[in-house]
């Protein structure tokens, strides 16, 4: 017998991940034979979500999946369990960032301005839509931070604007080198993003900034900041998918043993991120 028919949590996880439809929380606890309010509870502890949250993280994601297959948008929405098309239209800034056929044409008609510039760390390149800043990355070459920034939105186009000229690029940029102590702190607030994200993941990225410059945490640690301490590798899905390095600082996570874990744009570039940040922290303070 396997662990998820054991556990009755595990189980409720395991329904879930099998049916399109799911179940109201009173009926998957009758089913897993809990009362709604601990199971609630004790799924949200382990997976860092409610049931619902993973019901609909589930959904969209298959959503998104077939768009990007070609699916129409009727049979898309349908066939990821949604039960109303007007529900994505109403949600879909929230949900994707654009309408569902904007989605399935790969981002086609929407324009990503972006900058990149040489930094310490690297290459740097910041990119924003109508929306917001929607990405920051690291990398070795603009040619390799653009193909990331592709994979996306493959039919948006892409307009390069030099560097200061755009008020929400030039703002982020200043941020990130404020806080590396290469630059003043801007007294102006921080330009809106447009972040594709579950809850679960804007928690963690939440939790992440809470973190002061120069300290670290363990994944762990931030479960339970969160109020999710069996969430660890959920914590560590959700820094890794994080596409605003630097100021979301997934670089300030490491293992339980202190050493560096992993990092979406390596290991030798967090080691410096830390060790920039812990030589400058007195005068960020």
């Amino acid at each position: 017998m396997s662990f998820a028919h054991t556990d009755p949590v595990a189980r409720a996880h395991e329904l879930l991940s099998a049916t399109e439809e799911a179940p109201s929380l009173q009926t998957l606890a009758e089913e897993v034979g809990l009362s709604a309010s601990h199971l609630q509870r004790r799924f949200r502890a382990r997976y860092g979500m409610s049931p619902a949250e993973f019901a609909a993280s589930r959904r969209l994601g298959r959503l998104k999946s077939a768009l990007r297959e070609g699916a129409s948008v009727t049979d898309a929405v349908y066939a990821a369990g949604f039960g109303s098309g007007s529900r994505v239209y109403e949600h879909s800034d929230r949900l994707l960032g654009m309408t569902p056929a904007d989605y399935r044409r790969g981002g086609k008609g929407a324009t990503l301005r972006y900058t990149t510039l040489t930094t310490p760390l690297g290459e740097l390149l910041v990119a924003a839509t109508e929306r917001g800043v929607c990405a920051i990355l690291l990398g070795q070459d603009e040619e390799g931070l653009l193909a990331e920034l592709e994979r996306e939105f493959p039919a948006a186009q892409r307009e390069r604007v030099d560097a200061g000229r755009d008020e929400w690029l030039a703002r982020i940029i200043a941020e990130v080198h404020a806080g590396l102590g290469w630059g003043e702190r801007s007294e102006q607030p921080l330009p809106p993003f447009d972040l594709r994200a579950t809850a679960f993941q804007w928690r963690v990225w939440q939790a992440l900034t809470r973190i002061p410059a120069g300290e670290t945490r363990s994944y762990s640690a931030i479960a339970d900041a969160i109020g999710s301490p069996r969430a660890v590798r959920a914590v560590a899905r959700a820094c890794a998918t994080n596409r605003l390095a630097v100021l979301v600082p997934c670089h300030r996570v490491v293992r339980e043993d202190g050493s560096l874990g992993g990092y979406r744009w390596g290991l030798a570039r967090k080691r410096r991120l830390l060790a920039r940040e812990a030589e400058v922290a007195p005068q960020a303070s």
